[in-house]
């Protein structure tokens, strides 16, 4: 698979080109309290291929971890700094397309995007039934990079058959969307960021963040887009140093996950 919003195929030769984003000169402002449901996971360092990870309410009192502690997985070269809410223009290593690493920083969760005409039972967010039609864009000279399409299948584009979204692969039967490079995409930046099924317990991924069915199934039922939910996956020691002026939970209230 070719593997964020979702768009309908437009002549490619019509299609604006993306723009790239300068990287942020000032300091951003911390996360929004309309945030009220955050993921954040953990890794020990930079190269880490597995870490822990809780969900997050905000609430009077702070924020309370309400799912989790969960294993996760990370890309099989570990972390570089993405483009989210947080990440870009940090000093560091930048994700790119094919690296096999993580993004690190905060960013906002998308939808789900399933083999099943329905999400498990309990669970109650945006999802979207892949068909034969879908493709997600990952070839960073196409016009629509790291976009959801749906093409005509009678007159299918010319890239479609390698960006199509695969069909029958267990670890993508739930894909939830973390919105990396995901407004206005920076060509080569990296594309198709999900959470998804582990393919093995040990064994990382190409950059998406992994983890046990059941884990996954849960997360779905936890999230709930009212509460704008947002993912932070960050070594140890930058959680240390971004929490405060990112708005993100003190380190003592997410200590069961640090390494």
């Amino acid at each position: 698979m070719a593997m964020a919003g979702s768009a309908l195929l437009a002549p490619l030769s019509a299609a604006p080109a993306p723009k790239a984003a300068a990287a942020s000169q000032q300091p951003l402002p911390p996360l929004s309290r309309d945030v009220r449901q955050l993921l954040v996971s953990i890794a020990p360092d930079w190269d880490s291929t597995m870490g822990r990870m809780v969900g997050m309410e905000r609430t009077r009192d702070g924020w309370k971890v309400t799912y989790g502690p969960v294993p996760v997985l990370y890309g099989k070269h570990g972390l570089a700094w993405g483009r989210g809410r947080f990440g870009q223009g940090e000093q560091g290593r930048e994700k790119v397309e094919r690296d096999g690493r993580t993004p690190a920083g905060v960013f906002a969760i998308g939808k789900v995007y399933t083999y099943d005409k329905a999400l498990p039972k309990g669970a109650d967010f945006p999802y979207h039934t892949v068909t034969e039609a879908d493709a997600w864009i990952d070839d960073p000279s196409l016009p629509l990079y790291n976009r959801h399409v749906a093409v005509d299948l009678k007159n299918p584009p010319p890239w479609f058959e390698k960006e199509k979204m695969r069909h029958g692969d267990f670890a993508y039967r739930w894909l939830v969307e973390i919105r990396h490079n995901a407004d206005d995409p920076v060509p080569g930046k990296g594309s198709a960021i999900f959470f998804h099924i582990r393919r093995g317990v040990t064994r990382p991924s190409v950059g998406c963040t992994t983890m046990a069915e059941k884990d996954i199934v849960g997360m779905m039922r936890w999230l709930k887009e009212s509460r704008k939910p947002h993912y932070a996956v960050l070594p140890w020691s930058e959680y240390q140093k971004k929490w405060a002026s990112w708005g993100l939970p003190k380190p003592a209230e997410i200590g069961k996950i640090a390494p």
